[in-house]
């Protein structure tokens, strides 16, 4: 019989998952990954990476309906839907096998099944794993991480149906491109869904119960966002809710309400992106000292659980809920396993956010409201596209870079940067701000002409009066 003791036993084979379980073998620690479903988890299948594809093809798509601004013309431009789907799909495998082969490499036994606590860690950390019911090993390790993940969040009376209403999963693989459609939520998931669609000749709808589009963003990226998304045809219902959907055959009739008026409005298909729920159940962490709070699980800096040996990270405990984030706590929950000295806990603040929608929006840091509300005396800097010479040459004009400073130390606070290929661009930004870099530092650094991440230069130059382009 195999020797299933281990080290470490990774639960979940997404990117926090992977990443663990194969910094822990480079670490040399004996380990086991378990995954129910396809190594990548939800990012590499069905989230981050498909979307991408996606993206990309509604770029092009956009491209070639606007050849004109460049001295091209075509006709009869069309496409096949199901062929922007494969290919889709096809990136997505691809990169999934990549993952099993890394695996592989890094000599990770991996287990194909659902895993499940065996008791609390103190009888000796086991792991039973299934797979249709049937069992596949009875795993043992002193050291345990949690990385289930997280699924699409449901609301009464707006389920999904898989037909007529869908979770980002439906979303990415339909049968045809629906013309017209209504998305519920305009965070990053939302957002990108009704750029594609958009772009792809839907018509399209977002609803949101915020004030605003992007809330989570800085308030002036979020309204110039909403201004080009609005100027592409998006219609925009903010400070509002979906009160009820009537499915018919092949098309849903929604009542949107807003500031105590009702619409109505009938479209073919709705997108639900109204946050995630953690991934707890059928764990097994009954009878652990394991704290849940509203689906996700409690952990320290260290992604300790209240069970000792046992760990949680990525979309299964706290925000931010990004695959980057995930990937990083990953490795600090085995560092520390390990017991390495040069281990720092995960700072939030340095944690880029971008949306691949078009235009792209990216951000690290504090917005200007939550610097001033934690009481910093703030330098602000600006500046958009239109000054910049290869913005212009793209024919990108359309975006902004905002920075925050810290008006006493010369601290970089926070970055901010909607248009073209800002989601390239904010490292910059989070590399500066993980340096601790000061306003002197970046304004005597050089970027090369002509690059959009000149805008970055300038837009620190302008919080301090100096801009040079504007």
């Amino acid at each position: 019989m195999a020797d299933n003791s281990f080290d470490l036993v990774v639960i979940g084979g997404g990117p926090g998952g992977y990443v663990a379980a194969i910094r822990a073998a480079q670490l040399g620690m004996k380990t086991a990954l378990v995954e129910r479903d396809q190594l990548g988890g939800i990012c590499l299948n069905w989230g981050c990476i498909p979307t991408k594809a996606l993206l990309r093809a509604s770029e092009i798509h956009h491209l070639l309906h606007h050849l004109d601004q460049f001295g091209f013309s075509a006709k009869d431009v069309t496409y096949d839907p199901k062929k922007v789907i494969a290919r889709s799909r096809s990136v997505a495998k691809q990169l999934s096998n990549g993952v099993g082969h890394l695996m592989h490499k890094n000599k990770v036994t991996v287990f194909d099944g659902q895993a499940r606590l065996a008791g609390p860690m103190a009888q000796g950390g086991k792991v039973a794993v299934a797979k249709d019911g049937k069992a596949v090993a009875d795993l043992e390790a002193p050291h345990i991480v949690l990385a289930t993940g997280a699924r699409a969040r449901s609301l009464p009376g707006l389920e999904p149906d898989v037909k007529l209403v869908w979770t980002y999963k439906e979303a990415m693989i339909p049968e045809a491109i629906p013309k017209s459609l209504l998305v519920v939520g305009s965070g990053a998931i939302g957002i990108e869904f009704a750029s594609f669609y958009r772009d792809m000749g839907a018509e399209v709808t977002v609803v949101e119960v915020l004030d605003r589009v992007l809330p989570v963003e800085d308030e002036e990226i979020s309204a110039f966002a909403r201004k080009a998304f609005e100027k592409q045809g998006i219609k925009i219902h903010t400070g509002a809710t979906v009160k009820a959907l009537k499915r018919g055959k092949d098309n849903v009739a929604a009542q949107i309400e807003a500031g105590g008026k009702t619409s109505d409005i009938t479209v073919e298909r709705v997108i639900l992106a109204v946050g995630i729920v953690g991934n707890v159940e059928d764990v097994g962490l009954e009878g652990t000292k394991v704290k849940v709070d509203r689906t996700h699980v409690v952990v320290d800096e260290w992604l300790r659980t209240g069970e000792p040996g046992l760990y949680a990270i990525g979309d299964l405990v706290g925000p931010p809920w990004l695959a980057h984030k995930a990937m990083h706590e990953g490795v600090i929950c085995v560092e520390h396993i390990a017991g390495l000295n040069d281990v720092h806990p995960l700072d939030t603040r340095n944690i880029p956010a971008c949306t691949y929608c078009r235009p792209q929006i990216a951000s690290v840091g504090l917005t200007e409201k939550a610097a001033r509300d934690a009481g910093y005396e703030v330098k602000i800097g600006h500046f958009p596209f239109i000054g910049n010479g290869k913005a212009i040459a793209l024919g990108e004009p359309e975006g902004m870079v905002k920075t925050v400073f810290d008006g006493k130390t010369g601290e970089l606070l926070g970055a901010h940067m909607v248009g073209a290929e800002v989601t390239e661009l904010i490292q910059g930004y989070t590399i500066a701000k993980t340096l601790e870099t000061t306003e002197s530092e970046l304004m005597r650094t050089i970027f090369p002409h002509p690059t959009i991440s000149e805008t970055m230069h300038e837009a620190v130059l302008d919080a301090y009066g100096r801009a040079i382009h504007f």
